[in-house]
């Protein structure tokens, strides 16, 4: 499968390639914010200088990539488990499916749970030591799975929680070819309901997923694709005010001319991107604030992940929701050559990656 060019001076990308890339982006993305992620501003530029951030290399440790990336793999393998399922010829709750993905990630962190959580045999993934690293994961995520209840958008758990935790690990959804954008809202929102009950967490995790959708399988330009998650989000027939505000703000302040803003003056514009709605905006202004200066997908990739990460926010996120949309746009083609070098097991996301490419397009 291949998607045509979306423009003039964009490159026409695969459907394995933006797969790939998508999981690859998100992971570089987050492993990029994942060094600053709970620095201020002032203490970023003291640490690397005026410019902040600016790559992967400053790292002066071993590059590692957060919770972020782990919950995006264990989603992957939610929908991985669903397809197997199906290519057996049985039909398999996604939900469920998802849950118990989950509470297999919930198990490699080390936190008690509740005894009468179901447990699903162990997968291939839960074998991969770099996963049961204990990075800094989200307290909704973590006290949403320990209930042992699965929450639903009719029975939420962590009722007036809205973290970031339901986007950043959400743009699998988004790759499912052969399912309509508006099925793969649906299975992102109540994803995000299994462990954050607000609906701004849900609405924003599921805008997300299209967004992504519409990028890899429908092919839209990024801002039509933008555009496109912010109408199916102002659709819902309770829409969430914070997120269609962050969305417009996101939208509009990208087309201003000058430079873009940055640091304090993007997270004050859009928030410090703690909160689902704030994370996807913050990412989505990089993205779309970049596009018309960069003259390469590499270039661009840069350029928005130095606007994504260096602020005073949750830069792991941020950085990671920022990777995944430029690696649905451009595809592998779009990540740095010199970041993929350091970046922290990539075998593993492209053997995932890969088994997701081959259940669904049979390639």
């Amino acid at each position: 499968m291949t998607i045509a060019a979306q423009s003039p001076g964009e490159p026409t990308a695969s459907f394995a390639s933006r797969v790939q890339g998508t999981l690859m982006g998100g992971a570089l993305g987050d492993a990029f914010g994942y060094l600053v992620e709970f620095d201020s501003l002032a203490e970023i530029t003291a640490r690397y200088g005026p410019s902040g951030l600016v790559d992967l290399s400053q790292a002066q440790m071993p590059v590692h990539f957060s919770d972020d990336t782990q919950m995006t793999l264990y989603t992957l393998d939610g929908l991985l488990d669903v397809l197997e399922w199906a290519n057996n010829g049985v039909g398999a709750d996604i939900n469920a499916c998802q849950w118990l993905a989950y509470l297999r990630w919930f198990k490699t962190q080390g936190v008690p749970g509740a005894e009468h959580a179901p447990e699903q045999a162990p997968r291939w993934i839960d074998a991969q030591s770099v996963l049961h690293h204990q990075r800094h994961p989200g307290s909704a995520c973590l006290s949403g799975l320990a209930t042992g209840e699965m929450g639903t958008a009719f029975r939420p758990v962590n009722l007036d929680s809205k973290g970031c935790g339901t986007v950043m690990r959400s743009a699998p959804y988004g790759l499912l070819p052969n399912v309509e954008a508006e099925t793969v809202y649906k299975m992102s929102s109540d994803a995000a309901s299994l462990t954050h009950g607000h609906p701004s967490a849900r609405q924003s995790s599921g805008a997300f997923s299209w967004l992504i959708h519409e990028l890899v399988v429908g092919g839209l330009p990024l801002r039509a694709a933008a555009e496109s998650a912010r109408d199916r989000a102002a659709a819902e027939p309770s829409p969430d005010a914070e997120l269609l505000a962050r969305l417009a703000a996101a939208l509009t302040l990208s087309t201003h001319d000058g430079e873009p803003l940055n640091g304090d003056s993007l997270t004050a514009a859009l928030g410090l991107g703690w909160v689902a709605e704030e994370a996807l905006a913050v990412a989505l202004y990089a993205v779309l604030s970049t596009a018309a200066t960069s003259s390469s997908p590499v270039e661009h990739f840069l350029a928005a992940q130095r606007l994504a990460v260096n602020h005073s926010g949750d830069s792991d996120s941020t950085g990671s929701i920022a990777g995944n949309i430029l690696g649905a746009l451009y595809g592998e083609a779009a990540l740095p050559p010199s970041w993929l070098t350091l970046c922290e097991a990539p075998a593993l996301i492209r053997r995932l990656g890969a088994d997701f490419i081959k259940l669904t397009t049979g390639e």
